[in-house]
């Protein structure tokens, strides 16, 4: 059996159409999907960038790989082995196009990176940059004897949105700097954002332009993605192939306060998208119910491979059970509730916290003080609430408590089967504020404190920001 994993960076479950979007964003990943089962209820439970793929590509949580945000991070330790090596071990062909580069390149016979024109302050053509080196790794895969894993990193929808035309007013044929709209008025009082958001949607003034320009990000991606499927069924390496279309998280858009960003474990960002496909042996059609983890897929690609050898180690659990029945759409009810009924999470974003989720509630606790200056704990009823909009945790302080003494038995858990500190603490934020001051502030106006405090490395990956 072969591999290929598609991640699309930051992409919402919830703005695909396979998904339930109103909006036709993803005509050609519905295609696909139809082909396959659609995971309902699929989470990244680290966040932002490096974590979440890390915990992707490996099956294991943070305590583990100590990968907790994208600076300060330490070196994905050499014996916390990477789905690339594993396969590779067992007669792969492993070939990339990415550019993480570090850990993320680890186990790869071919590994081409990328870069796009960010001179342009209109459109960005991310996806076109990234879709030569895809088409390069999957004819070389082609063209070699042995099966194969192909891993696809694309970077839309993630910021800044600047979809080229046609795609560019694809949802949006008003005029998004009309000076009666004052809905922008909160983002731009963000001090932390407001530059950083200056320099790609400058006069802005109405709120559904950037959330129309995320969802035709998406658009011209899948128009891109096209091009993968077609030269995937022309080389016939459609049969026999585990195609896996998932991201690392998902993207707030106004619906929270922390806009046109991945964090806060809010469920725009940590409800994500995932698509397999295998014909023959995953249901055509089907919607698989149940709690699934991005910690859960690397386990999940070995079981389908036959390779899942019980002296591995994963904090993940297969996925298999949930996604082989007897006919599309139709699952065991013993397995219908997924990997799992709690799901663990963290971020250490712009914010550093945690999150404990189960089928009815959402706690979310602060490490310390964060940029919004939101409660220390919020307790969102999910039956009742989806949107996350009510904090009940003050309301209903047993339930709080309660979920709060789960969430703390994990990480002792989780500390004492490593032996290693809780990482969380350790390792620190990596930005407080974004933008390069010089392109943003007008020539009358003083300049606010320089851009960009923050350690080496961030999520802002194309973009260049401007030195310490």
């Amino acid at each position: 059996m072969n591999v290929i994993l598609f991640s699309l960076d930051t992409l919402r479950a919830d703005r695909l159409s396979c998904y339930g979007h109103s909006r036709p964003t993803s005509p050609n990943l519905d295609a696909v999907a139809a082909q396959g089962a659609v995971l309902t209820e699929y989470f990244s439970p680290h966040i932002p960038t490096y974590p979440g793929h890390t915990s992707m590509m490996t099956g294991r949580d943070i305590y583990t790989t100590r990968v907790t945000g994208q600076s300060g991070t330490p070196e994905l330790c050499a014996d916390v082995p990477m789905l690339a090596e594993l396969l590779k071990r067992q007669g792969y062909f492993t070939a990339a196009a990415d550019n993480l580069g570090r850990w993320f390149q680890r186990g790869f016979d071919v590994y081409e990176g990328y870069s796009w024109d960010t001179s342009a302050a209109t459109s960005w053509r991310k996806a076109e940059a990234v879709l030569k080196p895809a088409l390069s790794v999957i004819d070389q895969a082609a063209a070699q004897d042995k099966p194969f894993f192909v891993y696809l990193h694309f970077w839309d929808p993630h910021t800044p949105y600047l979809p080229p035309a046609p795609f560019d007013r694809m949802f949006y044929g008003g005029d998004e700097k009309d000076p009666a709209n004052r809905s922008m008025d909160p983002v731009w009082q963000f001090e932390n954002f407001k530059w950083y958001f200056n320099e790609w949607m400058p006069g802005v003034t109405d709120i559904e332009f950037p959330k129309a320009q995320y969802d035709a990000e998406i658009a011209y991606l899948d128009a891109c993605l096209a091009h993968v499927f077609a030269r995937l069924a022309e080389k016939g390496m459609v049969e026999d192939t585990l195609l896996a279309i998932t991201t690392d998280h998902g993207e707030e858009l106004d619906e929270h306060g922390c806009w046109f960003d991945h964090h806060g474990l809010y469920e725009p960002n940590t409800r994500i998208p995932l698509v397999l496909r295998l014909p023959g042996r995953i249901p055509a059609g089907a919607r698989a119910p149940g709690f699934g983890r991005s910690i859960d897929l690397t386990p999940t690609i070995l079981d389908f491979a036959g390779l899942l050898d019980p002296a591995l180690r994963f904090e993940g659990s297969s996925m298999r059970p949930m996604l082989e029945a007897p006919r599309a759409g139709v699952f065991q009810t013993s397995v219908s509730r997924g990997t799992c009924d709690v799901v663990h999470m963290t971020e250490n974003t712009w914010m550093k916290k945690r999150a404990l989720r189960t089928h009815e509630w959402k706690l979310i606790v602060g490490l310390e003080p964060d940029i919004h200056g939101f409660p220390a704990e919020e307790l969102y009823h999910l039956t009742g609430d989806p949107a996350e909009q009510v904090n009940m945790a003050r309301e209903l302080p047993e339930v709080t408590r309660r979920l709060r003494g789960w969430m703390e038995d994990h990480v002792q858990h989780r500390v004492a089967e490593t032996g290693l500190p809780d990482p969380l603490p350790l390792q620190p934020i990596p930005l407080k504020r974004v933008g390069k001051m010089e392109q943003s502030v007008p020539k009358d106006e003083p300049a606010p404190p320089p851009a960009d405090e923050k350690l080496r490395d961030g999520d802002f990956v194309g973009y260049e920001r401007d030195n310490e």
